[in-house]
C-alpha cells in the first residue's frame, strides 16, 4: 500500500498491535536479543554489521557468492541469489537507495517464521514447489478486513484478499510494484523468488529513502509493514545474516 492509504498490512499480514515472536533460527546463526528502536542504530547498508556483497557481473559470480554465503547463513543458495540479484538491480536502477540483500533476507526470515512454508523448497527456476497463500483477511479476531482487490486472480478468493508468495504481498501491493526479474517478457509471478525479491526491492526503494542511513532504513521497513515489532525482528535477522556473511 502507498503513503496516504490506511496501512493495515503491506507485505506480511498481522494485527499491528499484536506481538511478533522472533523467528526460529539455525543454532549457528543466533539473532541478537536487542530490540532496536527506529533510528537508534547507525547501520551500514541498513545494518549494524558489514555485508558480504554479491558481484555485479555475471551469473556464475553471483552463484559463487550465494554458495559461499549460504554456508555461513544457512539460507538456501538459490534464495540468496535472488536477494543478491535484487540488490544489484537496485544499485543500477536506484543507486541512492542502498538496499542490502541482507534486508531482503531478514524480511524473508520473518515471513517464513510466521508462515507454514519452506524457502528451501524451491526450483531452479525460482518458483516455489508449493504456492504460498496466507489465510483470508476477513476481519476475524486479530486479522484485518481487506476485501478482494484482484477478483481472486492471485489468491483464489473473490471475497477477501490473502497475502501471497514467499514475501507475502497483498494483491494490491503486488499489482503496483510487480516486476519480472529475468526480463523474458513473462508475467511477474509472486510465487517466484526472483520476481518476489525484485518487487520487494522496488517497494522498499519506492519512497526515495536512503536505506544506508538509520532513519531511511526504518522508514522503508515501516512502510513495508507499519508494526515496530516487525521492523525490530527484520533488523535483528538481517543484522545476524550480515554479520555471518563476513565471518571467517
Amino acid at each position: 500500500m502507498v503513503t496516504g492509504v490506511l496501512l493495515l498490512v503491506t507485505i506480511g499480514v498481522r494485527n499491528p498491535d499484536a506481538p511478533v515472536a522472533s523467528p526460529p533460527i539455525q543454532p549457528a546463526l543466533a539473532i541478537p536479543e536487542q530490540r532496536p528502536q527506529p533510528g537508534a542504530e547507525a547501520p551500514r547498508a541498513g545494518l549494524a554489521a558489514p555485508v558480504d556483497r554479491p558481484q555485479v557481473s555475471d551469473r556464475a559470480e553471483l552463484d559463487a557468492w550465494a554458495t559461499r554465503v549460504a554456508d555461513k547463513t544457512h539460507v538456501a543458495a538459490r534464495v540468496l541469489a535472488a536477494y543478491g540479484r535484487a540488490e544489484m538491480w537496485m544499485q543500477r536502477q536506484k543507486p541512492t537507495c542502498h538496499l542490502s540483500w541482507a534486508t531482503l533476507a531478514g524480511i524473508g526470515r520473518v515471513e517464513t517464521g510466521r508462515g507454514d512454508f519452506d524457502l528451501a523448497a524451491i526450483g531452479s527456476d525460482g518458483r516455489l514447489a508449493k504456492p504460498v497463500v496466507g489465510p483470508p483477511l476477513d476481519g476475524s479476531p486479530g486479522v484485518p478486513a481487506v476485501h478482494d482487490s484482484d477478483g481472486g486472480k492471485l489468491d483464489g478468493d473473490r471475497s477477501w484478499d490473502h497475502a501471497i508468495g514467499p514475501l507475502q504481498f497483498l494483491p494490491s501491493t503486488w499489482k503496483k510494484y510487480q516486476e519480472r526479474a529475468n526480463g523474458d517478457g513473462g508475467a511477474p509471478d509472486p510465487q517466484n523468488i526472483d520476481d518476489a525479491a525484485f518487487t520487494a526491492a522496488r517497494f522498499l526503494c519506492s519512497g526515495g529513502d536512503d536505506l544506508g542511513t538509520p532513519s531511511g532504513w526504518w522508514r522503508a521497513i515501516l512502510f513495508y509493514n507499519p508494526a515496530v515489532a516487525y521492523g525490530q525482528d527484520v533488523f535483528n535477522a538481517a543484522d545476524a545474516y550480515a554479520e555471518a556473511s563476513v565471518a571467517p
